[in-house]
């Protein structure tokens, strides 16, 4: 008995999953809802293998509400492809359903035209990823407790301000922190606004020290995970975590460094038009990868040798300051994905990168 292929599809929502099931010409086969617990991806699991031999599975949100399905599915020996919300044409000519996401998901696999292998999210890659979007989101309450903190004290009383004159960051941070506020006359405005300012500032302390800490943790963890890659000029914890976090646990999915570049959003693309040839910026991609690949690029521009020297011989082809970035951030990709790979596959010799400023390389 010959036993029928099957290609699944998911559309992944916070409390339910809906699936699709086609056979290997195209054919529905059937749709099904799902909970979105352990229990339901075995039931998922259980309801299309009913249909045939599982080939293929395309989940959305592989990093959302899939993760878990995505994972359980990887451990069981299914391809999990990642799949792509379907395009506005297509919903606009098809209407929008979870089973009709769920069968588009299924179609683009069957296509091939969505063959993304998923992160595993297994690794510790994944704990880098938790302790980042923590540190990600200290860093944007300290912004804006540090931007009401300046508005309190451009509208405090003149009695409270001159007691800060002349003090800025931390210092003044610092000082509105041991202010002592009359609470028994909070009814006056200057015994109220050095409340505020007492509350504001100690939040700012206790967010300064929630990043340091994060920034403590990184930096272990970066070492024990990747310590190749912080031996290149330039690459700090920081960014060397969010090169890792974008290659994810499995950067053998990754199936070039061309790959990754446009990963990154680096990769250059064609914007030529009549007797014009040339290329343009790629505003797509991971933009937190982008940022540290630029991050690495401002530290040698200022304190490497070899990249002052290639900006200068850039300018003199009239290339613009953000070409030449682009460029170096290129070669960057190519420099530091081969360590990503060794390291992440903890490879005790890591092979040699080529230069990251030679345009033959």
């Amino acid at each position: 008995m010959v036993t029928s292929t099957v290609i699944g599809g998911v559309d992944t929502h916070a409390d339910t999953h809906t699936l699709a099931a086609l056979d290997a010409q195209g054919r529905l086969l059937g749709t099904r809802s799902v909970p979105a617990t352990a229990a339901g991806n075995r039931r998922a699991l259980g309801w299309l293998s009913s249909h045939g031999q599982v080939d293929r599975v395309g989940v959305e949100g592989t990093g959302s509400y899939g993760a878990q399905l995505a994972r359980y599915l990887t451990a069981q020996d299914v391809d999990v492809v990642e799949v792509d919300r379907a395009d506005r044409k297509q919903r606009r000519q098809r209407g929008k359903s979870d089973p009709l996401d769920a069968e588009a998901a299924a179609r683009a696999v069957l296509a091939r035209t969505a063959t993304t292998t998923p992160k595993t999210r297994t690794g510790p890659v994944e704990s880098l990823r938790a302790l980042k979007a923590t540190k990600r989101a200290a860093m944007k309450a300290m912004v804006a407790a540090r931007s009401a903190l300046v508005q309190l004290v451009i509208t405090a009383p003149h009695s409270v301000r001159e007691q800060l004159h002349g003090l800025s960051g931390t210092t003044r941070v610092e000082a509105c922190a041991r202010l002592r506020p009359d609470r028994d006359r909070l009814h006056e405005p200057e015994q109220a606004v050095k409340l505020a300012l007492r509350r504001t500032a100690r939040r700012c302390l206790v967010l300064a020290e929630e990043i340091a800490e994060a920034d403590a943790d990184l930096d272990a963890l970066v070492k024990h995970t990747a310590p190749g890659l912080l031996d290149h000029f330039g690459v700090g914890p920081d960014t060397a975590s969010q090169l890792l976090i974008t290659a994810g646990d499995n950067p053998d999915r990754i199936r070039s460094e061309a790959s990754f570049a446009a990963l990154c959003g680096v990769s250059p693309l064609p914007a030529s038009s009549g007797r014009t040839d040339r290329h343009r910026l790629n505003r797509g991609g991971d933009r937190h990868a982008n940022e540290a690949l630029w991050r690495i690029i401002m530290v040698r521009l200022g304190h490497d040798d070899r990249t002052k020297a290639y900006r200068a011989r850039r300018s003199e082809q009239n290339l613009s300051k953000p070409e030449i970035i682009r460029c170096l951030k290129r070669y960057l990709v190519r420099e530091l994905l081969p360590t990503i790979r060794a390291e992440l596959a903890h490879d005790t010799a890591p092979p040699q990168a080529p230069s990251t400023l030679d345009p033959a390389a």
